[in-house]
């Protein structure tokens, strides 16, 4: 045990087993997003690999297994952006159209173990050819391009996703935006690291010890991705209705109809479903559940969901997230007001009024009144 091989041994075996966990606790859920957050933990366990046994003092990598095709790095960008697929859409699986994404490791995969079978000689004798210095640079050009081509996709459904929340659940925060977007920026922060100590590396040569840094800073983005991965919120219905096409993929078991739907509705009918919708609310007092999502309003009005978005967006001037968020504050503000409440602190009238955090409470109210719930008593005395 020493300063270079303790974090390094640390980081390697909590990646298994935030991968062994992910595994047995996805398989057990049938939650796909876990099993594949699971195999992602698996991947940067690989890419600590050489150098955690390296440092350790084990060289069977090097000569049992010289020429073996033990790197995983091109599974990286594809699994991580099925991750955010399935993370979105409860109802995400694997068709046979998303197996092209695998095509690169299976070439790097083929090309290696064609050598790796014909024994040591011939893979020592591929190492020391311009051959292989070519294909090393096409290999690392293309791991670049991969990282860039699916983190980017990632960072699209981040936003697109953020924005079709708000038309779709009365709190946003059914998945963390800050995870998704925080789990990225780790991971640009590492490859960029990473890349800029490979180009040092071409220029002076830098010595095994010197390759340990980058190796510590993936040490610290496993571990902030395995705690905070493994502690996400894992709500039963999200159906983000793209798939990896663009295209709808496992949306909820009732009707949606097209984009020109919004144009059905004339101006007295959305009017009166406006109507309807505020009497509901008032009567019933839906906004009152935390979890009420537009899909099921829609269900108790025995309306489409498009429609139903449309009219509020249009007639209203709110998406849904706002409008029934404007109900709880109003719920929050008469609770506060009676002096039965006053014993209760404004986060547990919060919560009495719908809202599931402080955070999406807190948002809420200085959107709707422009300012926080005690500068807003403040004015009120």
């Amino acid at each position: 045990m020493s300063l270079y091989t303790t974090p390094l041994q640390f980081g390697y075996f909590f990646c298994l087993l935030i991968w062994i966990l992910l595994l047995i606790r996805g398989y057990k859920n049938q939650r796909l997003s876990d099993r594949l957050l699971g195999w992602v933990m698996f991947i940067l366990a690989m890419e600590l690999q050489d150098y955690t046994f390296g440092f350790a003092g084990i060289n069977f990598l090097w000569d049992e297994l010289n020429g073996f095709p033990r790197g995983v790095t091109f599974l990286f960008g594809p699994i991580v952006y099925f991750y955010f697929l399935s993370q979105t859409n409860r109802s995400f699986s694997f068709r046979r159209e998303h197996l092209w994404h695998f095509l690169p490791y299976f070439f790097y995969l083929v090309y290696h173990l064609a050598f790796f079978i014909q024994g040591k000689e011939v893979v020592l004798k591929l190492q020391e050819s311009t051959l292989d210095l070519v294909m090393g640079y096409v290999f690392r050009i293309s791991y670049i391009i991969s990282f860039i081509y699916y983190l980017s996709k990632c960072l699209k459904i981040h936003q697109s996703y953020k924005v079709w929340s708000l038309g779709e659940f009365s709190n946003s925060d059914q998945i963390d935006f800050n995870w998704f977007g925080n789990f990225i920026y780790s991971m640009i922060f590492w490859l960029f690291f990473r890349e800029v100590f490979m180009i040092i590396d071409v220029l002076i040569i830098l010595d095994f010890y010197q390759d340990w840094w980058w190796n510590l800073a993936l040490v610290a983005v496993a571990l902030y991705i395995g705690i905070v991965g493994y502690s996400q919120k894992q709500p039963a219905q999200i159906y983000y209705p793209f798939s990896a096409q663009g295209k709808p993929n496992g949306e909820p078991p009732q009707p949606r109809l097209n984009a020109n739907a919004k144009e059905i509705l004339t101006e007295k009918e959305k009017d009166h479903l406006s109507k309807r919708l505020a009497a509901l609310l008032e009567k019933d007092r839906l906004f009152l559940q935390a979890d009420l999502s537009l899909h099921q309003l829609s269900q108790h009005l025995q309306t489409n969901p498009t429609l139903l978005s449309a009219t509020i967006n249009q007639l209203i001037g709110m998406n849904f997230n706002d409008y029934i968020n404007s109900f709880r504050i109003e719920e929050f503000i008469k609770k506060y007001q009676e002096k039965k409440n006053r014993s209760y602190t404004l986060l547990s009238l919060a919560f009495d009024s719908g809202f599931n955090s402080k955070a999406t409470f807190n948002r809420a109210f200085k959107k709707t009144k422009g300012c926080s719930p005690q500068e807003f008593f403040k004015t009120q005395k």
